[in-house]
């Protein structure tokens, strides 16, 4: 087996990244019907093309041999609330590694990459949003440095009585 080579996404690359994109969202929907619209919705609204086009934002592709086997984005920008201190701050926007590939550090390259450009470029803290049923990606994430930063809560109003 060739080793995992980790690189900037090229326009050439969208074709199998809105593959990987379409694949990742149909595991979340999956997973989660209730809240998550289905790949094919989602595809018609969002593209992996739009973040090679927009400089703060990152696309990371890690490939064995010339097949691609996974990949990250992400964005960084400046961090602004009305309670908080302004902070350069980076995101975790996606994820995904061929099922067949994991467990083989192929995400975690992939992060620390996506974690070692954000320090490149003065980011000081890193975000990421997991959804609660989504333990394995949250035990990823601690594993890799990630605490709980908001607790954002949520109660279903349908079933009440009033």
């Amino acid at each position: 087996m060739s080793a995992i080579i980790l690189s900037a996404a090229q326009v050439d690359d969208l074709e199998v990244l809105n593959q990987l994109m379409f694949e990742l969202h149909d595991e979340h929907h999956r997973a989660c019907p209730a809240y998550f619209k289905t790949a094919h919705e989602i595809e018609q609204e969002k593209s992996i093309a739009r973040y090679l086009d927009d400089p703060e934002c990152l696309v990371y592709v890690a490939k064995q041999g010339s097949q691609i086997v996974g990949f990250i984005t992400g964005h960084f920008c400046e961090l602004i609330s009305s309670v908080s201190q302004p902070i350069p701050m980076g995101s975790i926007d996606e994820l995904y590694v061929v099922p067949c590939y994991r467990q083989q550090r192929v995400a975690a390259s992939l992060l620390a990459h996506l974690e070692q450009t954000f320090v490149e470029y003065g980011v000081k803290e890193m975000f990421v949003e997991v959804w609660e049923f989504n333990q394995t990606a949250q035990h990823f994430y601690q594993q890799g440095g990630f605490v709980p930063h908001i607790h954002w809560l949520r109660k279903p109003l349908s079933q009440q009585k009033v």
